[in-house]
């Protein structure tokens, strides 16, 4: 699964998947040297970054199903709780799944299931051949070059 789901970012940060549906998605990593800040504390933007690869896999399924891509538009990440080492469990469900919009929540707990981060990502709904970044989607949401 993390080959067809996880590339550039999320695979080079070591995010890997525990399950995907468009129900729920679940992924984890373990906290090394590159999700560090320099208080040597897990980095915001990896907890954002986290957030939304959950929120935009589970609505990119749900969205699939109808033909259709989707691509983040908002995420509100609130940090909680500060964390050096462990596992990180990030755990997204829907909130809404319209026809133009998707609001997923998830929230990031470490290895004793304390919350260290919860967001919420909006994301939009996009036709096949929708330009995105000066290229056209295709119906696997990716780029027409690749």
């Amino acid at each position: 699964m993390d080959d067809v789901l996880l590339r550039g970012f999320d695979r080079y940060m070591g995010v890997r998947f525990v399950s995907a549906s468009r129900e729920q998605v679940v992924l984890e990593y373990e906290v090394d040297e590159r999700h560090l800040q320099p208080y040597g504390i897990v980095h915001g933007g990896m907890h954002c970054a986290t957030i939304e690869t959950a929120c935009s896999t589970g609505a990119g399924l749900d969205a699939m199903e109808r033909g259709l891509a989707v691509v983040g538009v908002e995420n509100h990440t609130s940090f909680v709780r500060a964390v050096r080492s462990g596992t990180i469990r990030v755990t997204a469900t829907p909130i809404t799944r319209g026809r133009r919009t998707q609001l997923w929540e998830a929230t990031a707990r470490d290895a004793q299931g304390q919350i260290v981060a919860i967001g919420r990502v909006r994301l939009l709904c996009l036709e096949p051949g929708t330009e995105l970044g000066g290229l056209p989607i295709s119906r696997s949401g990716r780029s027409s070059q690749d």
